[in-house]
């Protein structure tokens, strides 16, 4: 199943700042380059807020490995040229930035960000404090496009729970375990079925999803955004891709290093493989199950999520069970989200759990391990 993927991480001084200066790295990298530049065998791009810098693969690739190793050492290499500058961070959010500290993509596409500006408001954390870990899922015909779908919506409140890395927002005390997806569901509420509560309804053909896709447009056209009315506009946890061809998936947080990106990628590969999942589809339990998974990771979740790996196990191949231990390690022993708030209430010390988790993405180490 060929598969790409894309990092986000916070660009941080090494005191665990947050800097908004990815335009400056870019150019330093590339000079010349627009938003995106070439470095070390990877892609290195921009992203809305200046204090993010996406990190790209290569191209898709069937195997895993293919898209870790290039990652990692990118990573490495941004560390070795900028480490007396910079440190990246993973996570579904920086647990310290305030708004005053970051600032919005400022060369080029500005009339993208000035229409999502004018309709939401963008100077909010649901804009300018989010790190997602996508995952492109390429389809090779329609029918396979639906199937993909509607087995990936039943799967998202749990891969939510998998992935919660987002605890912390602007220092406060640990709330719940992924507060990027509360946020990420509301930065576009003026629209409701731009997000759609995250969870879409399932669908029965290529027509109907663009049917869809054609009521956001109207919707965004009767308020003067028709710039905005692309494929990509769309922002529920699970979106089609007609121009790479893909299926997108768009729930999960960014996690500590590449190594536990790739678990997600296995887990996710494996449950899709393995067919129908045997979950409830009605999209009401499966908002239920989202908000379990946004507020406790997989603390409420742990008998099913063990039925699902048990299957993602048997589907998986000896490449995906590489990797898949990774997950197994959230399911019993919590998400990194519930692993940073066990950590700081035994040390108070976030800046120290913030260094901690910086030095594994550098190691491409999971926390704890």
């Amino acid at each position: 199943m060929r598969t790409g993927t894309e990092h986000e991480f916070s660009l941080n001084s090494p005191a665990m700042i947050p800097r908004p200066e990815s335009d400056l790295v870019l150019a330093e990298v590339c000079p010349g380059c627009e938003g995106e530049a070439p470095f070390a065998g990877v892609t290195l791009c921009k992203e809305l807020q200046k204090t993010v810098l996406e990190f790209i693969p290569p191209s898709p690739s069937d195997r895993l490995e293919d898209l870790e190793a290039p990652l990692v050492n990118g990573i490495r290499a941004f560390f070795a040229r900028f480490s007396r500058r910079y440190t990246l961070l993973g996570l579904g959010m920086h647990p310290c930035l305030t708004l005053d500290q970051t600032a919005v993509w400022d060369r080029g596409e500005s009339e993208y960000y000035a229409a999502y500006d004018r309709l939401f408001g963008i100077r909010q954390h649901g804009w300018l404090n989010i790190q997602a870990l996508q995952v492109n899922l390429e389809y090779r015909d329609e029918g396979q496009l639906v199937r993909m779908h509607n087995r990936i919506r039943c799967l998202l409140p749990y891969l939510a729970a998998v992935t919660a890395a987002s605890p912390f927002v602007e220092g406060a005390a640990p709330g719940p375990a992924c507060n990027r997806l509360i946020y990420y569901r509301e930065n576009q509420r003026q629209v409701p079925a731009i997000c759609n509560g995250i969870i879409p309804e399932p669908i029965v053909s290529v027509r109907d999803y663009c049917s869809r896709l054609d009521a956001v447009y109207a919707a965004l056209r009767e308020r003067g955004a028709g710039v905005l009315c692309e494929e990509w506009v769309a922002s529920a946890g699970v979106i089609v891709r007609f121009s790479r061809p893909c299926i997108e998936v768009k729930v999960p947080d960014e996690q500590e290093c590449i190594h536990a990106d790739m678990a997600v990628c296995a887990f996710l590969r494996a449950l899709v493989r393995a067919g129908d999942p045997g979950i409830d589809a009605d999209r009401g339990s499966l908002l239920a199950l989202m908000e379990e998974a946004i507020q406790r990771g997989t603390a409420g979740l742990e008998p099913e999520l063990s039925r699902l790996y048990r299957k993602a196990w048997d589907a998986a191949t000896a490449g995906e069970r590489k990797y898949l231990p990774v997950v197994r390690s959230r399911i019993e022993g919590g998400s990194l989200a519930e692993r940073m708030e066990n950590d700081y209430r035994e040390n108070r010390d976030l800046p120290g759990l913030m260094e901690r988790l910086a030095r594994c993405l550098a190691e491409n180490r999971p926390f704890g391990e």
